[in-house]
């Protein structure tokens, strides 16, 4: 490949990058820069002058050749317009076409919360979407997090988020979050098998559990149980608790208690 074709490549990709990045942006021109936010500058023609600066917490980033430039509560254009100004002004380029990009807005931070395994604030970044701030937060506690999680939106509108599709890759699911908003994770319903199974004990209810697959959670019969026998105790609207029998068919809800008997035979 020739440099022509080189140079002509990579401008290809480079417009097509910041087109991804432009798309999956959470926030607008309107977006104000703050302390700790990471942006990238490019200079179209000058690849040299290409830079990743943090602001500071004076406001400012530092940049080639100009140096400490003020930033904060700025948008990313106004930012693009002073610092084309300060590379004329200073004469190292007559019509610069600059493009900056916020990064990381460490200014603004998502709040994960509930059963993940490091709740917390994580700062919001370019592109972030409910997989990438939970993969941050150490993903869901697998015993004991829920199905559906719910993001509260800094505007107070609320979404949920179907775990289960979202971790089989329904992009539906995986919606973009911005500055301010929090996710939270339920801990999942429980129920609880005792009887002739091999690991009595309280278990995360999962969707569509039915009695067998119940039993098979809690390590399968004794060579003493039987199926058949199953009792369900629940309690009803009034919390008073009634036995049902139970096929291995029937479906459990929150706090059932699972009893399985000894086989007859």
């Amino acid at each position: 490949m020739n440099w022509q074709a080189l140079i002509a490549a990579s401008l290809c990709l480079w417009l097509a990058l910041g087109q991804r990045v432009d798309a999956a942006i959470a926030t607008d021109q309107d977006y104000k820069l703050g302390a700790g936010d990471l942006v990238r500058m490019n200079v179209f023609g000058s690849p040299e002058l290409m830079t990743e600066a943090r602001v500071s917490q004076s406001g400012s980033i530092t940049c080639p050749l100009i140096g400490s430039v003020p930033v904060a509560g700025m948008s990313t254009a106004e930012v693009e317009t002073l610092l084309a100004r300060r590379y004329v002004d200073g004469g190292f380029l007559k019509q610069p076409q600059i493009s900056v990009l916020v990064v990381e807005f460490q200014s603004q931070k998502i709040s994960v919360l509930g059963h993940v395994g490091k709740p917390g604030q994580y700062p919001l970044r370019a592109s972030s979407n409910v997989l990438d701030v939970l993969a941050e937060a150490g993903g869901l506690l697998a015993q004991s997090a829920g199905d559906v999680a719910t993001i509260t939106h800094a505007n107070g509108s609320k979404q949920e988020v179907d775990l289960p599709k979202l971790f089989d890759g329904d992009p539906e699911q995986n919606v973009t979050v911005g500055g301010g908003d929090r996710i939270y994770v339920p801990k999942a319903p429980q129920f609880y098998v005792y009887g002739q199974v091999q690991k009595p004990g309280m278990y995360k209810l999962e969707r569509h559990m039915t009695v067998s697959r119940a039993i098979s959670a809690a390590g399968g019969l004794t060579a003493k149980g039987t199926e058949r026998r199953a009792i369900v105790k629940r309690r009803d609207a009034n919390g008073k608790e009634k036995e049902y029998s139970a096929g291995g068919t029937d479906m459990l809800q929150p706090d059932d208690i699972l009893f399985i008997k000894e086989s007859l035979f």
